[in-house]
This record gives structure tokens, sequence and C-alpha cells, in this order.
């Protein structure tokens, strides 16, 4: 299976001060044909206005990934963690048992561009958790970077599920290979820019589903960012 899913297809909703689009079923948008893909189960793209945000909600059960495109994400939770990321970053936060948190815009005026990203985990029930790193463009430049993954690898931030999230900024003539594991299935999304994926061009906000497929070819990027999903 190799699936394209345009941008404009996606779940729209614009709040005034939070513009966002919803590749999966989410909040008023639901669409029984985007629940979910293995266990990735949101990527919402978000704009927030300069001194607006998300006033402190709670989460159970949810592998949380917040990915930062520009501007400047404030977090604070009931865990006693608080931080403001940017990009580059990666945060993790793991609901497990339950945990309360809000974000907010770090910038009175700019506007904070991200994707937060949901995994079903492998078990219900575990430790609320939090983590964040910082992976420099030198580490996603013309590669897929290893960002979250359940056993840390290379670094990447931890999550408890089976899946494994990489970064890649692709352009010109940089390419990147991917060899996907048997049984496996594979999720692209183009967080900017323009970029093939297998021989089809993918714009911002486009995604690929991908299975029974041996590789995955990034090439032909057009100052694309790119997060690939490596899932059970």
């Amino acid at each position: 299976m190799f699936e394209i899913r345009r941008s404009n297809d996606r779940g729209h909703a614009n709040h005034g001060w939070l513009d966002s689009y919803h590749s999966f079923s989410f909040a008023d948008y639901y669409d029984p044909e985007h629940m979910h893909f293995g266990a990735l189960r949101v990527i919402n793209e978000d704009r927030v206005a300069g001194g607006q945000g998300f006033g402190a909600h709670g989460h159970r059960d949810m592998e949380i990934v917040s990915y930062v495109l520009d501007g400047a994400l404030a977090h604070r939770d009931s865990m006693g963690n608080g931080s403001t990321i940017r990009p580059g970053d990666v945060q993790r936060m793991s609901a497990g048992t339950g945990v309360r948190h809000s974000e907010f815009n770090g910038s009175p005026t700019d506007t904070a561009h991200f994707l937060q990203i949901w995994i079903i985990p492998d078990a219900p029930g575990g430790a609320p958790g939090y983590e964040e790193k910082r992976f420099a463009d030198d580490e996603k430049r013309g590669r897929l970077r290893l960002i979250a993954s359940p056993e840390a690898t290379d670094g990447s931030v931890t999550i408890g599920a089976d899946a494994r999230i990489f970064a890649g900024l692709f352009n010109g003539d940089e390419r990147a290979d991917f060899d996907v594991p048997a049984g496996r299935r594979v999720y692209v999304h183009v967080a900017r820019g323009a970029v093939t994926v297998n021989g089809e061009a993918l714009g911002a906000g486009d995604a690929a589903k991908l299975e029974d497929v041996s590789k995955v070819t990034l090439e032909k990027g057009d100052n694309a960012e790119v997060l690939l999903f490596d899932l059970a």
C-alpha cells in the first residue's frame, strides 16, 4: 500500500488564537477513515498566536511528542516540569496514569508553529514521565535522525510504544533510504517544504502511508523537513 493524503484533506479548525490541522480524527473533527495508523493516533499541526495557548488540562495513557517548527512553546505540568522548547527540541510526555499540563506560546507577539504527536502506548497505566532533547540541524541534514524510540537508541527520547520517529532535512541532491523492517509500516509527514517519497511528490502538510514495502526513499527536497514513523 502507498496512500497519499494531501494537506487540504486534513481536518481543520480555526479558533482565532489557534489554527490547527488534524491528520487524524480529533476533537470536533471525526473521520472514520483516518482514526489512527498503527499506534500513531494524532498529528496536529498547530499555529498559536502570541501570548495564547492551552490552559491546564489532563491526559492519560498516551505518549505525547511535541516538535517545534517556528517560535517557542512553554510547557508546565503537574509533575513539576517547566520548560520552553524551540526548533530543534523534541519533548516527550508520557501521560500514563494521568497528568495535567499547559502549553503556551513562549512569545507575546510571534506565532508558535509546532506539531503535536500522540502515540498509543504498548500498555496502559504506566508512570507519567517527561523528557526533552535537542537535535541540531546538522544531525538531520540529508539523513533521517532517530529522535524517539522505545530503547532511547542513539540518544533519542524514550517512548513507551513500539514506534520510532525519525526527522530529516532535505534539499537539492540530498537523499535518504529507509529500509523497512519486515512486517512494519511507515508513515511520512512533510512538515514543511517539498520532497519526493518513493517517486511521488509531496508538499507541506502532505503525508504518505506505506505498507508491504521494503524501502522508503526521500529525495529531490525543496527545503523539506520530514518526519518518518516506523510502526508495528
